[in-house]
């Protein structure tokens, strides 16, 4: 799948959410919105529930500041892309029913188009609160080029990643929420280096937009960070506690240039019938399994 496209003006506004506080966050994240205007890019990515906030006590809570896709802060998100020419992307709490919310996020045109993503993989006690999406990354096919979706955790599931790439897309925006859960003294945060390796191994182009803050006892990796198509980074890329808006140009491209060498393709080098068991059910629920090695020893692999 090959367009033609220009060269695009993204921006990553890093910011710091309050929990539970719709209005301040609206505020923040509308500023966030216009400042990356200001500075002429034309798709900006905001942090994952950059709506609500992210450490809520219980479901209730997060129920009780949920919107849905045509609440105030959508709304308000539409009006600015359509006023200021650029497309949105952005994270929110998203209300499903009175027992039930999702961790989402939108991306929206300045046509009008939204797209909706619910995170499908939850981290850690995001599985108490929210109800995992069930469908698979959308690839949006805008004025700009074709715009992939996904949220945080998302990200370290190559297959979902390699999912979103395989349909086409030339970006994948990804609103984040890091947790700064400590890492080796000189050590990058080990979140960038994933999404470094994703954005190499598939040549496309991530913009992961993260928070800064502390949040009830939480404090937050600060790396926004926009990788280039050989997954070096082109802005961020660093631990930051502060705002910070990351602008960079990206040819998109030259994400569908997919060779590597004169003889290697990252898709079409794929063998697919050789791990197929990835897919079948209850595959790597084992603690180890036995395989005849080729010169008839027997080595244990563990899966």
């Amino acid at each position: 799948m090959h367009d033609s496209s220009l060269p695009l003006r993204i921006a990553c506004a890093q910011v710091a959410p309050k929990v539970a506080d719709v209005v301040h966050n609206r505020n923040v994240s509308n500023a966030a919105i216009r400042a990356a205007a200001d500075a002429d890019a034309e798709l900006v990515v905001l942090p994952e529930l950059m709506q609500s906030g992210y450490v809520f006590h219980d479901r209730e809570e997060a129920l009780s500041v949920a919107e849905g896709l045509y609440g105030e802060t959508l709304l308000g998100w539409f009006d600015l892309a359509r006023e200021l020419d650029i497309i949105v992307v952005g994270g929110f709490c998203e209300y499903l029913s009175p027992y039930e919310v999702a961790n989402s996020a939108v991306l929206i045109d300045p046509r009008g188009l939204i797209s909706l993503y619910r995170k499908a993989h939850l981290w850690d006690q995001e599985k108490l609160i929210f109800t995992p999406g069930d469908q698979p990354p959308p690839v949006v096919r805008t004025a700009k080029g074709r715009i992939g979706l996904m949220i945080c955790y998302d990200l370290e599931l190559p297959e979902w990643v390699r999912l979103a790439a395989l349909g086409g897309a030339q970006l994948l925006c990804a609103p984040v929420n890091w947790p700064d859960l400590g890492r080796p003294a000189g050590e990058r945060p080990a979140e960038i280096v994933r999404v470094q390796a994703a954005a190499a191994v598939n040549r496309m182009f991530i913009a992961s937009c993260d928070r800064h803050g502390h949040e009830r006892g939480m404090d937050w990796v600060g790396g926004s960070t926009i990788v280039d198509a050989d997954g070096f980074p082109l802005a961020g890329a660093s631990s930051n506690p502060e705002d910070q808006l990351l602008v960079t140009d990206i040819d998109l491209a030259e994400a569908d240039n997919k060779w590597i060498s004169e003889y290697n393709h990252v898709h079409q080098d794929r063998r697919p019938q050789l791990y197929h068991e990835l897919c079948s059910p209850g595959f790597g629920t084992h603690s180890s399994r036995l395989t005849a090695a080729p010169n008839g020893l027997i080595t244990r692999l563990k899966t």
